[in-house]
């Protein structure tokens, strides 16, 4: 019988205070991983999240960083290998949130943002936690991408170029430490149904259900049971991947 076994993994979740990012701590800290929520902004759900955590028998702290500065991460990794020890598995999470808008009326402060957060995060992350990973000669990134990457929609200009280019740094990173043993995948999550608002949106969430395959908006377990199988051995020899968890509302070509 297959299962997902983390027991004994170090695991880093950068906005692991937002929807998606709880849940993705909860599913990791459930098959057996120590797990450090990263956190912006809410101390106070961090904490949460950690007695949540060691509810399960493992351990987690909080640790707030800014992932758009090298130094604030560089010192969140100082906190996680102290407290935990080092990072087996690292899920770049967090991203800037702002008002969308045509290309013509987006500001430019939207698109640096964007960078920042899906870029520069990424980057950062691989220089603070990837070295110690090519030492014990194993390691997992996940990053955390969007169907709009390749949906283009109106409006999505801002965030789809820092998904975009977060996109082409992975790819990179998978073949330049493959032979160290660290795979490096994205999961694109769809629209999903959060804790906040697990109701719909009147006639777009009904004209988006329709268009997906399986006619319905997603759970964030479903995104974070996938993050989980990526950071586990039966992912061994996935890596550079871009796995859309939409429904099939989009499907990537070969």
């Amino acid at each position: 019988m297959l299962s997902v076994d983390l027991a004994g993994k170090v695991a880093v979740v950068t906005g692991g205070t937002g929807e998606l990012g709880r849940e993705m701590v909860r599913v990791l800290a459930g098959a057996g991983a120590n797990v450090a929520v990263c956190y912006y902004q809410n101390e106070a759900k961090a904490c949460e999240l950690v007695q949540e955590v060691e509810g399960r028998g493992v351990h987690g702290i909080a640790v707030q960083a800014d992932v758009t500065d090298f130094d604030s991460i560089l010192a969140m990794r100082n906190a996680v290998s102290e407290k935990l020890g080092p990072a087996d598995v690292i899920v770049n999470n967090a991203v800037i949130q702002y008002g969308w808008a045509r290309v013509l009326d987006q500001s430019p402060e939207d698109y640096e943002s964007q960078f920042r957060s899906c870029v520069l995060h990424s980057v950062f992350m691989a220089k603070a936690f990837v070295p110690a990973m090519i030492e014990r000669r194993w390691g997992r990134v996940i990053g955390i991408n969007t169907e709009c990457s390749i949906q283009c929609w109106e409006n999505q200009s801002a965030y789809v170029s820092g998904k975009r280019g977060m996109d082409g740094v992975l790819r990179v990173l998978a073949k330049e430490v493959g032979a160290n043993g660290i795979t490096v995948n994205e999961v694109a999550p769809g629209w999903t149904l959060s804790e906040n608002r697990p109701q719909g949106f009147g006639e777009c969430e009904e004209d988006y259900r329709k268009r997906v395959p399986l006619q319905r908006r997603g759970a964030a377990r479903e995104i974070a049971n996938v993050v989980a199988f990526l950071a586990s051995d039966l992912a061994s020899y996935i890596s550079g991947a871009y796995i859309p968890v939409c429904g099939g509302n989009v499907m990537p070509g070969i």
